[in-house]
């Protein structure tokens, strides 16, 4: 995280009565040091989905499907996520989680590498394609990512701030350079705009033209 904390905890602290999935959920990832976006990201993960009437999401790296609760909440009744994972365990936790906050039906868990599944999709299919998989395989994912968008459609990635290491002259660690590729070969697409939300550890927004 590379907000000041006193920041985050005034932002978390305006949502006035924690949602219980969601609460559990970060509960879950707090006592098992488990990586999941936050609440902050969360919502704007939302707020996008519903500003550009999203109704087919992509999730690359879903863990047990903290961010995939947002998206579905923010999309209609026939809406459908996509979400993968390469533990079954994850899936069926996630499940229990859609199942009780009466979305299971929204969701598609598949178990499997997400960048293999995402080569397995029709182009221009989704309005929303969300990235945190291996950062390590950043570079790769753009080619696979960009093609299935459709027209308008957002890719949205995770950790692109690296905890600050991406601007630190002397961090030169595979998994930073990747994280550097990834954002320059975005933000140097023709078919792109992009821009990075300085939230928790950097989320980059692309918009497909």
């Amino acid at each position: 995280m590379i907000v000041e904390p006193r920041v985050e905890s005034y932002i978390a602290a305006l949502w006035a009565s924690p949602d219980p999935v969601l609460a559990a959920m970060e509960a879950l990832a707090e006592r098992r040091r488990f990586p999941i976006v936050g609440r902050h990201a969360g919502a704007l993960l939302g707020l996008l989905a519903r500003c550009i009437g999203a109704r087919r999401v992509l999730e690359l790296g879903s863990g047990y499907g903290y961010s995939a609760l947002w998206f579905a909440r923010a999309m209609p009744e026939d809406g459908k996520v996509i979400c993968s994972d390469l533990s079954a365990d994850n899936r069926d936790l996630a499940m229990g989680y859609f199942r009780t906050a009466g979305l299971a039906t929204r969701i598609d868990f598949r178990v499997g590498d997400g960048l293999a599944i995402a080569r397995e999709q029709p182009p221009g299919g989704f309005d929303i394609v969300f990235n945190d998989i291996d950062k390590e395989d950043y570079p790769a994912s753009v080619e696979a990512v960009v093609p299935l968008l459709r027209s308008g459609g957002l890719f949205i990635t995770d950790n692109t701030l690296w905890k600050g290491k991406v601007a630190e002259d002397g961090a030169a660690d595979e998994t930073t350079e990747a994280v550097r590729a990834f954002n320059k070969m975005v933000f140097s697409r023709p078919d792109l705009e992009s821009i990075i939300f300085p939230i928790r550890d950097g989320l980059t927004l692309c918009r497909k033209k």
